[in-house]
């Protein structure tokens, strides 16, 4: 562990303590820089979101201070310091209240909701993915790390850009605002499995640092504390989204299944295609375009896909001009 966090480099508790704690020292400065700068990387954050600008997001994660409580949960875990814990959750919360609030009065500039259904930052973070709490982790760990060593502060920044926390609460108060609650709870599941992946690597960070055994602490109990609660969020957070990565993978490869079926269905028809594949649930409907809106027979087309996907997966052709037909 040396190697990774140098004597002559690393960072007391104490130290790491009053950097992470807005309870502690300078209290009124640190509160009013923290909500200050929250509130100005939410509106750019949102205001990104809006116009669809990825330099304007990525400006919000650099300023947004809401790193800072979260890796402070993890250091009151190790600790073993309850009211540290219990002050960075309540001003995660808050950070949190507020930044959605931003978001459902900024929902207000929307045209429609449709809109927000094809603008690339909000279908970036309406539904997270394992490989996305795999780059949360690592970022994680790359700021407790510059949390431990003096030589490392100036990483933060890029951390900050890595990890994507008031981005998705900007994305879940305007689709809440918009009424898109499935899109506004896949941004806030984002978020939250963010907030877990910084708390777990943060714990393992920071006990890995020693920081349990300083003075004032039970070493054994502090580690088997960190040890059990990183476990028990590890295994609360990873399991949903593994689920939702192989559902992903599963409906993206019947969408290419269902699609290439269903061209084969109309390949005597030189004027008929397929322009894609939507799903609802586990019903996928197709979009074919033909001339007249006529099509070959159904029967053929239910006959292909019957061995192609599963039982349970519901087909229906659309084939324009308000003619939807069941498949299967």
């Amino acid at each position: 562990m040396k190697a990774l966090i140098p004597l002559t480099q690393r960072q007391t508790a104490d130290e790491v303590t009053e950097a992470l704690d807005l309870g502690s020292g300078d209290r009124a400065g640190k509160r009013s820089g923290f909500l200050i700068m929250l509130i100005l990387a939410a509106i750019i954050a949102i205001a990104g979101v809006l116009t669809d600008s990825t330099a304007t997001v990525i400006g919000a994660m650099i300023i947004a201070p809401l790193g800072t409580p979260i890796l402070g949960i993890g250091l009151g875990i190790v600790r073993g310091q309850l009211r540290l814990v219990v002050r960075s959750i309540l001003w995660v919360l808050s950070g949190l209240g507020i930044v959605v609030a931003l978001g459902l009065l900024f929902s207000a500039f929307v045209a429609t909701p449709q809109s927000l259904l094809t603008n690339s930052q909000v279908l970036g973070r309406t539904s997270p993915s394992f490989l996305d709490l795999v780059a949360a982790l690592a970022t994680g760990f790359a700021g407790a790390f510059a949390m431990c060593r003096r030589d490392l502060s100036a990483i933060l920044p890029g951390v900050a850009i890595a990890i994507s926390l008031v981005p998705p609460l900007g994305v879940v108060g305007v689709c809440a605002g918009q009424g898109l609650w499935p899109q506004a709870l896949g941004a806030l599941w984002l978020f939250l499995s963010n907030v877990l992946a910084l708390i777990i690597a943060g714990s393992i960070v920071f006990t890995l640092a020693g920081f349990a055994r300083e003075p004032g602490s039970s070493p054994v109990a502090n580690r088997r504390r960190a040890y059990i609660i990183v476990t028990v969020l590890t295994i609360v957070i990873a399991i949903p989204l593994a689920l939702n990565s192989i559902v992903s993978i599963a409906l993206a490869r019947w969408s290419v299944v269902i699609q290439q079926t269903t061209a084969g269905w109309l390949a005597d028809d030189g004027t008929a295609r397929v322009t894609g594949v939507d799903w609802s649930g586990t019903t996928a409907t197709v979009e074919v375009v033909t001339d007249d809106g006529i099509t070959p027979p159904i029967d053929e087309l239910r006959s292909a896909l019957a061995d192609a996907v599963p039982s349970f997966i519901g087909v229906v052709v659309d084939a324009g001009q308000g003619v939807e037909i069941p498949v299967q």
